[in-house]
């Protein structure tokens, strides 16, 4: 009898996502691109946001290009509505460059331009009756360790803040029709980390992965402390965003 490969990637079985519309922010990057694949060979329809022009590829794991550009997350929505899992995975890494104007561009590009997104779909979202729209947000695993860069570091923290404290503040009735998934991932391999000690295509098969058996917090890392810190991290930002809110008016 063959004997299971230790080493072998878990696999998206059960056709969980067949026929899915998935739509993906940044998804020219090396995440983008693998993630794009993945959905692409378990059946998703998958469509590319992307700040520049469409390119012009005989082969693509993208059934459709839709461009954009940050700040205009508005025009948007025509798009957003007929989707069924959006991944924000858009983003810049400056490195070391902290002048103002480029710490003022990391913010908006990084943390507030997706939290303008998340915001359209959860408008959206109250006029669904169909299936729920699941919103998966890479906010990277800077958000709990030092990064190489403080522009990048500071802004993925802001964004994972926001993201915990929607995930904590939200009524039962939006909890049902959106739901949020949080990817804390460690250094792969792109052009923003070329030094990165993980392949893009191994991160993408266990988010999708981990997304199918339902996990909403999402930890792909071969840090071994951010598998205890991460989690311990959401459940102090859950208990105080609890503690303080108040209903939605």
């Amino acid at each position: 009898m063959a004997q299971a490969d230790p080493m072998a990637q878990p696999t998206t079985s059960n056709h969980r996502w067949s026929g899915c519309r998935v739509g993906i922010t940044g998804v020219r990057g090396a995440l983008g691109q693998a993630l794009a694949s993945r959905f692409h060979q378990a059946g998703a329809v998958v469509t590319g946001f992307t700040h520049g022009d469409p390119p012009i590829e005989v082969e693509s794991p993208l059934d459709h290009w839709v461009s954009w550009t940050c700040g205009q997350e508005e025009a948007l929505v025509p798009y957003l509505k007929d989707l069924d899992v959006l991944v924000l995975n858009h983003g810049i890494n400056p490195q070391g460059d902290q002048r103002p104007g480029t710490v003022t561009r990391a913010l908006e590009v990084n943390a507030l331009s997706s939290w303008r997104m998340l915001q359209c779909c959860e408008r959206l979202c109250r006029e669904r009756t169909s299936q729920p729209l699941e919103v998966w947000v890479n906010t990277s695993e800077a958000e709990i360790q030092p990064a190489a860069s403080p522009a990048y570091e500071l802004s993925k923290r802001l964004l994972g803040q926001l993201v915990s404290m929607r995930g904590a503040t939200r009524d039962a009735e939006e909890r049902s029709r959106l739901v949020l998934r949080k990817l804390v991932l460690g250094p792969f391999r792109s052009e923003l980390n070329p030094i990165g000690v993980m392949n893009a295509d191994f991160v993408s098969g266990q988010v999708l992965w981990q997304a199918r058996i339902g996990a909403r917090l999402i930890i792909v890392t071969p840090n071994p402390l951010t598998y205890v810190l991460m989690p311990l991290t959401e459940l102090g930002r859950w208990l105080y965003s609890r503690a303080l809110s108040r209903p939605d008016p």
